[in-house]
């Protein structure tokens, strides 16, 4: 029996099977890989499983939103440093630069001598302009009668009454005055008798400055004594009237008022001191003092 043929056929078979087979396998092994590629990452592990957590399944959080700002306080970093009460004394003559103190703020205090040749029309000027007044009380001083206070001083010699009548008219030759203070008086002040009853003649809601004369005054003591509204002098501005000085006394001036809240500084109408006061008032206003009146700080 001759089988030779088949047996070719058989084996032709099987080659044609295997030849189509192999593209279907390379097909498949291609995309195998293009498979695992795209989901395995590099170093061939697959990523953990994410668990979520009851808190991973709440809703985000919303943002809080930033509180605003507030706006800057300008005021607030105005802080004053302290007050000065500045007081020119013996004002009441002609040829004074009143015009010039008079810009150096509104709330210098003018001290009119009531026997001033212009104490009158300077007290109108004045008090139309807006500005507060002081009687400026002449009172005997240590070494009278070589240093004369002028007509109608308060003297040693004098009985009480003749004291009392004579504080009236001196207040009353200065119209407006809210205030009193002394000019001269180192002997005066320190006398008990003599300030009691000049203190006693004031009218009523008329408070006294302690011009302080002298070590040994007893005014400002007596006034808070007999309940009448006063202070004391801190400061002469000028009694060196030269520019350097002015400016050290002015700057002692705002150190006291620095350190404890006021301070009271007394000068007088002469050209160097209203030259320095304008000149400095802007800058103590910037550094945060400010000039009041003299019934603002009596106590």
């Amino acid at each position: 029996m001759k089988r030779g043929p088949v047996a070719r056929r058989q084996s032709s078979l099987k080659s044609i099977a295997t030849l189509t087979l192999l593209p279907v396998g390379a097909f498949i092994a291609y995309f195998g890989w293009r498979w695992a590629h795209t989901r395995l990452p590099v170093g061939g592990q697959a990523p953990s499983p994410v668990v979520l957590t009851s808190s991973a399944l709440k809703p985000p959080t919303p943002r809080q939103a930033r509180a605003p700002v507030p706006p800057l306080d300008t005021k607030a970093k105005q802080q004053h440093h302290g007050r000065i009460v500045l007081i020119l004394d013996d004002v009441g003559f002609d040829h004074q630069p009143i015009d010039e103190a008079m810009r150096i703020d509104p709330n210098v205090n003018f001290s009119i001598l009531p026997n001033g040749s212009e104490a009158r029309a300077f007290a109108d000027r004045l008090n139309a302009r807006g500005f507060e007044l002081l009687c400026h009380l002449p009172m005997e001083p240590i070494d009278y009668p070589k240093q004369q206070p002028g007509a109608n001083s308060i003297l040693m010699s004098m009985s009480d009454a003749e004291i009392a009548a004579t504080t009236r008219l001196n207040v009353e030759s200065v119209p407006y005055a809210r205030g009193v203070n002394n000019h001269m008086g180192s002997r005066a002040t320190a006398d008990s008798r003599v300030m009691r009853d000049v203190l006693g003649a004031l009218p009523k809601d008329v408070y006294f400055i302690d011009s302080r004369t002298s070590g040994d005054s007893i005014a400002g003591r007596m006034a808070r004594q007999l309940n009448i509204p006063t202070a004391s002098r801190n400061v002469f501005l000028d009694d060196v009237q030269s520019e350097r000085a002015v400016r050290r006394q002015i700057e002692m001036l705002s150190s006291i008022a620095a350190e404890r809240g006021v301070a009271v500084g007394i000068g007088h109408p002469y050209p160097v001191t209203i030259r320095v006061l304008n000149e400095l008032a802007p800058s103590l206003r910037a550094r945060g003092f400010r000039f009041v009146r003299a019934s603002e700080v009596v106590r």
